[in-house]
């Protein structure tokens, strides 16, 4: 059979894997974050009218948009350790183009190179797991997946520090040497993946997603600048629709598809994603409100009067929140599972909103509703990538949760283009300057809160309840899933794992691949040796087995459709006993 090589074999990960991957999905949201302390400068500081200053934050968008599905793809099926390291690499250019310049189209394109980055969450995710023990996943993808709202977190007071007392182009070179540091301690760190998916890249499937992600969001980010009932406006929507539609049904016909839209249409994986851009409008409305808030001074009756850098630290404990609550999830989750764990902090968002409706007379109360917010969008986000895990098979992983960090960049795309269009038809004008009014900042509260509505909706449907109803989820691992799903029905492969000395060896990695080379179930041996893995469909194909201090071996096996089991011993080193 041909055998995968890695880099370095999986059963090397450190405990610092976690920690890194973590570190990178970080330095990924502190890029997106950069701007935010200057935003309202930018058309002085590039020299330019402020509707096209608004392209440095959309192309970001876009181009984060597109990348993300793209890279969990190439991360199947090349390595997902590389795709990461390419995505930072990326970013790290960018971040230097956009730190030497001051010209607008530079700039754009330096922010276009770091949209790349978006890749580095997915990929985080899909090697924790294809590495990580089921006891110490739970946590690690809780942490990963929030990473982007912790770095969001932690690097807007850092930014607006910088920008208040620092030539604003000293950010850049920040997120540029942050970038360098990621990519050298994944390469120090982090083993490559050893599983990869069967088939090609579909370069025309990726074409036209980016085709049809660019003209559906870039009406939604410029909506608000042409005009919602613009000719162009109408036209880039329907245009977005047909290339779509053109697109889905191109990906049915293929055998290797970019996205398997099959796969994505199973209620579990639909219904998360749909949840998932909901989770994502209620995340960014916060972070639109409160720093606004904040700002305003006090003249106005309503506004907190704070400087940029005091406004950052009260919106800090958001990301400081989603952090700490990545070993409450993975409790919690182990115990009611990631669809109880979800409906929690869609409860906790909606308090938090409802609460923070009437916490916005003093500083301190936007600190309650951050620390609220927080704890409810991370349980959330933790939930997300858990239940799309347990929904598709494990060479579909990367791609997977790209397209599901997709949904969520939908979201806040589409909270900032609603918020800003509702902060901008509610806002006073003073001076000749529209100031957003505490009118605008309740009702965008109110919409956030009614996205938190629709996002429970959706979660309430998804099937699976207790952990015991989908055991992959509880413990986020495949082998143990294979394990009870082969034991309930009776149809699949198992036998023992035996050493040359006929000494059963636990804990060995046995891995079914199907005739395509790909991989089809895995599971752990136990104690005594014994191993079960469910089989998708009758036919050829190869056990694999791994253990420490052993050689690796394979065995051909052929499953013809029975109900009862097929008993297989393997042995290491060496021997193989036939079926």
């Amino acid at each position: 059979m041909t055998q995968t090589t890695t880099d370095r074999p999986s059963g090397r990960a450190s405990g610092a894997v976690v920690p890194v991957l973590a570190f990178a999905g970080i330095v990924v949201a502190v890029m997106q974050t950069l701007l935010v302390p200057v935003i309202k400068d930018l058309p002085q500081l590039l020299d330019t009218a402020p509707a096209d200053a608004t392209w440095v934050l959309t192309s970001t968008l876009l181009s984060g948009a597109v990348a993300t599905p793209i890279m969990g793809r190439l991360g199947d099926l090349y390595g997902k350790r590389r795709m990461l390291v390419t995505s930072l690499a990326v970013m790290v250019v960018g971040a230097l183009v956009s730190a030497f310049t001051s010209d607008l189209l530079l700039m754009i394109a330096g922010r276009t190179l770091q949209g790349f980055a978006m890749g580095a969450i997915p990929l985080g995710i899909g090697l924790m797991r294809d590495m990580l023990p089921p006891e110490r996943l739970g946590s690690a993808m809780a942490l990963m997946s929030s990473s982007i709202g912790v770095g969001g977190g932690l690097a807007l007071p850092a930014a607006a520090l910088v920008a208040q007392h620092s030539d604003w182009h000293a950010l850049y070179f920040g997120a540029a040497a942050l970038g360098v540091l990621a990519i050298a301690l994944t390469l120090l760190v982090v083993p490559e993946s050893p599983a990869r998916a069967g088939g090609g890249f579909d370069l025309p499937g990726a074409l036209g997603l980016s085709a049809g992600l660019v003209l559906f969001l870039l009406p939604v980010s410029k909506g608000s600048d042409w005009g919602w009932t613009s000719g162009t406006t109408l036209a880039l929507f329907g245009a977005a629709a047909v290339v779509l539609l053109l697109w889905g049904l191109m990906e049915l016909r293929v055998s290797a598809p970019l996205v398997d839209l099959r796969t994505t249409a199973r209620r579990e994986v639909l219904l998360t994603n749909l949840a998932s851009i909901m989770v994502g409008v209620s995340f960014f409305v916060v972070s639109l409100v409160l720093p606004q808030l904040l700002q305003l001074p006090a003249s106005t009756g309503y506004g907190l009067g704070q400087s940029m850098v005091v406004a950052g630290l009260c919106v800090a404990p958001l990301g400081l929140t989603m952090m700490f609550t990545a070993p409450v999830y993975a409790r919690l989750s182990a115990r009611y599972g990631p669809k109880s764990t979800l409906i929690l902090g869609l409860l906790v968002i909606a308090a938090g909103y409802g609460g923070g409706l009437g916490l916005m007379d003093a500083a301190w109360q936007t600190v309650v509703t951050s620390v609220v917010l927080g704890a409810g969008i991370g349980l959330a986000y933790s939930s997300l990538p858990a239940l799309i895990i347990g929904a598709v098979p494990a060479s579909e992983t990367g791609a997977a949760n790209g397209l599901n960090t997709l949904m969520r960049s939908i979201g806040t795309s589409v909270s900032s283009a609603v918020i800003g269009m509702v902060l901008a038809n509610t806002a006073d004008t003073v001076g000749g300057v529209a100031v957003p009014t505490l009118h605008g900042f309740r009702l965008s509260f109110l919409i956030a809160t009614a996205a938190v509505a629709v996002g429970l909706a959706l979660a309430l449907f998804l099937p699976g309840g207790r952990p015991s109803a989908r055991p992959q989820l509880r413990a986020s691992s495949e082998e143990d899933a294979n394990l009870e799903r082969a034991g309930a029905v009776l149809r699949g492969f198992r036998g023992r794992v035996l050493d040359a000395a006929g000494v059963p060896v636990p804990r060995a990695k046995v891995t079914l691949i199907d005739r395509h080379g790909r991989r089809a179930g895995a599971a752990v041996s136990a104690e005594d040796g014994s191993y079960a893995v469910a089989v998708p469909a009758q036919g050829p194909y190869v056990l694999a087995a791994r253990a420490a201090g052993h050689a690796p071996l394979a065995a051909p096996a052929t499953h013809t459709g029975d109900e009862h089991p097929v008993d297989l011993d393997l042995s290491l080193p060496g021997e193989t006993v036939s079926a």
